[in-house]
């Protein structure tokens, strides 16, 4: 449980919460709509429970005396279209300053109304919703009651996820991904998948090239595991008959995919076929592109997304499920190490956008 506001300084409380929502919920409820935000820090837990429990977030808030009961001029007023109409996440304009391809969204004034306006109001792009009404269903879908067609909509949403070949089970795979998306916890969680869950065994190689390669916690989190950890040059080859090999790269580079051939060349030579790539999933649509095509040019061949605990809405994952050639792995909806993780990544995501049974 949340603690509850404390007085901090003249006018300002501390308290600790388990997630940035539950911080918004609680400074509404308890200090009302004059308050605002002075600091937010992660306060983790001390000794090895650090690793196994989700840290918390210490906030200072301040509550503002309002200065004058006079209405400050009125601002100039939006257009319906405009404020009915924001990007998924929060951020719009984002295509308006470059982008292209199959996951680039419209931005002009659309319809709210039916079905299509109950769709983009979840958080689905326009291109998974043209994905949709290109379907020879869509029109059927429009005739049916409401609560019916969402609910078949759902269901729709999951058969183009689920059609792709089945992948075997990882084996011997890098995880890929940009400084600062939660590459290495996403692979604590696998580790902790592997060994609990499936009881398998293995090994865990790290290798840094002209850019270090920090491992947070991955060094006390396989001793505690019992997995071994080694550092390139070693053996890159399964240790034990049937047991896994996956490799803590360093981070890749958006913007710059010639400062990527180092990894390239690294998992070419060392025939590494499977390639995790993560994304942090609380990116705007512009840098989740520009990181989603680094990868794929890395040869992704499976998806981790992280940071949903800080996302709202999740329909926008929806363009990421749609690219056959990679197979989403699973979403990271927490920070704890050894939980927060969800493997039915179409079923998530629909239960966070859409209902998928009608009662």
């Amino acid at each position: 449980m949340s603690n509850p506001p404390q007085p901090f300084a003249p006018g300002a409380y501390k308290f600790t919460v388990k997630s940035t929502e539950e911080a918004v919920n609680l400074i509404r409820e308890k200090l009302g709509p004059n308050a605002r935000v002075l600091s937010v820090r992660a306060v983790e837990a001390t000794g090895l429970k650090k690793y196994f429990s989700a840290p918390r977030l210490e906030v200072i808030a301040q509550v503002d005396t309002p200065v004058s009961d006079e209405a400050p001029p009125a601002a100039p007023a939006a257009s319906p279209s405009v404020l009915a109409n924001p990007d998924e996440d929060g951020r719009r304009g984002a295509d308006a300053a470059g982008g292209a391809g199959w996951m680039r969204s419209a931005t002009p004034a659309v319809n709210f109304t039916g079905l299509t306006g109950l769709l983009r109001r979840s958080g689905i792009t326009e291109a998974a919703l043209g994905r949709l009404q290109a379907g020879a269903n869509w029109s059927e879908l429009n005739t049916l009651p409401l609560h019916r067609a969402l609910a078949e909509t759902s269901r729709l949403l999951r058969s183009h996820v689920e059609t792709r070949p089945v992948r075997a089970p990882l084996s011997r795979a890098a995880f890929l991904g940009a400084p600062g998306v939660g590459r290495t916890t996403a692979l604590c969680k696998w580790l902790a998948l592997e060994v609990f869950r499936r009881a398998r065994a293995g090994h865990v190689v790290s290798f840094e090239f002209d850019r270090p390669n920090p491992l947070g916690p991955l060094p006390v989190f396989s001793e505690a595991l019992g997995v071994p950890l080694a550092h390139f040059p070693c053996e890159t080859q399964a240790a034990v008959p049937g047991g896994f090999v996956y490799f803590d790269l360093p981070g890749l580079s958006p913007r710059r995919p010639s400062e990527n051939r180092p990894l390239a060349d690294f998992l070419d030579r060392e025939q590494i076929v499977e390639r995790v790539l993560v994304l942090n999933a609380a990116y705007d649509r512009a840098a989740l592109r520009d990181a989603y095509a680094a990868g794929r040019d890395l040869g992704a061949t499976h998806l981790v997304f992280t940071h949903l605990d800080e996302v709202p809405q999740w329909g926008k994952l929806w363009d990421y499920l749609f690219d056959e050639e990679v197979t989403p792995l699973f979403l990271a909806t927490g920070p704890s190490l050894t939980g927060d993780c969800e493997e039915d990544v179409p079923g998530a995501i629909v239960r966070r956008t859409l209902p998928e049974d009608e009662s």
